[in-house]
């Protein structure tokens, strides 16, 4: 039996992997801390408030005394780390909280990790694990013909966020070889599913035309990204976490490349055969614009390229396949099809965090 502390299980990829976790091993404890900034959204666990195996507290990675006091009273022997400022446009505007949350609060808990699962003889765990999710951005960005990152690749980051993420991919390792601290790494292509937030891409151009505003595209749309359904993410780790070598780092990939624009017309297409099947969308959703006779395509605007953009990540996860015998369950086509319907029944949840 595991007892887990979670970072930022409130957001997006955290909540997905909390649900995940406690729906497969049915005996472990999850404790959830989340600071609750703007991306972690308490109702996203609102299905696990009559679940005896699972605690919710409020608070940061960056106070490193609450971070340890968790770890005693919680009996912690497994962190996996997903607490992260993630929006590469809010880095921009905005780095400084990207190097508080993703420098300063990984290291405090790899500061708190150490203290009580190796230094302290009373608390102290071997068997520990802490596992730190970060992304392929890292590896920075690909040309259409270059092979997709391998866990070999040379860290290139291009943004403040993909820059504070290296440096704390490097704090971790430094943690395992310099004091024994058992760790391992993922680097993960673009997530999608349930609970996103909607300023990301797919859940922002979904809401949007549900609400028929713009549908912004930056520079040409030909911008390429590999995506993974985020169940599939939650299964890599899950993998790791049983079978991987402790100071490993291990790419999790969906081998699934597409264009922005091209997921975009897609997420269009199966937009207007929905309410084109289904008349009580009209209802539910009076705006959009295939309820009112339009193509949801017609809402696309191109807009100035943002700063930093990379071109192309893409994510080699051979070495996850050939040694832990991990592959992703859904394709492009089943996730987004789960993915897209989740959004449509759950706009009690997206509603209260637009932006506009």
């Amino acid at each position: 039996m595991r007892k887990l502390l979670v970072t930022g299980g409130a957001g997006f990829i955290g909540a997905n992997f909390v649900y995940y976790w406690l729906r497969e091993h049915l005996d472990d404890k999850v404790v959830v801390l989340d600071a609750l900034t703007y991306a972690g959204n308490l109702p996203s666990l609102d299905g696990l408030k009559d679940n005896p195996n699972f605690h919710f507290i409020k608070g940061s990675i960056v106070d490193d005394a609450l971070i340890e006091k968790i770890l005693i009273d919680h009996d912690i022997d497994t962190i996996v780390n997903f607490a992260a400022e993630s929006h590469v446009d809010r880095s921009i505007s905005g780095p400084d909280i990207f190097i508080e949350t993703n420098i300063v609060g990984t290291h405090n808990l790899l500061k708190a990790a150490r203290q009580v699962w190796i230094e302290n003889k009373e608390t102290a765990k071997p068997h520990h694990r802490f596992h730190h999710v970060s992304t392929d951005e890292v590896y920075g960005e690909l040309a259409d013909d270059e092979e997709a990152f391998t866990e070999e690749h040379v860290y290139a980051p291009n943004s403040p966020y993909s820059a504070s993420k290296a440096s704390s991919d490097h704090l971790v390792r430094s943690y395992h070889h310099t004091f024994g601290l058992n760790v391992t790494t993922t680097n993960c292509s673009n997530n999608y599913g349930p609970y996103q937030y909607p300023e990301k891409l797919i859940p922002l151009f979904l809401t949007n035309i549900l609400r028929n505003k713009a549908l912004p595209v930056y520079g040409s749309g030909k911008n390429i990204r590999d995506w993974l359904y985020v169940d599939d993410h939650a299964r890599g780790i899950d993998v790791i976490l049983e079978k991987g070598k402790v100071g490993e780092i291990y790419n999790i990939g969906g081998n699934n490349e597409w264009t922005n624009i091209d997921i975009i017309l897609l997420l269009c297409r199966e937009m207007d055969r929905m309410f084109a099947e289904d008349p009580k969308l009209h209802q539910q959703y009076p705006d959009a614009a295939p309820a009112n006779g339009k193509k949801s395509a017609d809402l696309i605007t191109y807009v100035e390229d943002r700063a930093g953009h990379d071109w192309r990540y893409a994510i080699d996860a051979s070495k996850l396949e050939n040694e832990l015998g991990f592959t992703p369950q859904d394709t492009f086509e089943t996730g987004i099809i789960k993915t897209i319907q989740w959004y449509m029944d759950n706009q009690k949840w997206w509603e209260p965090l637009l932006l506009d």
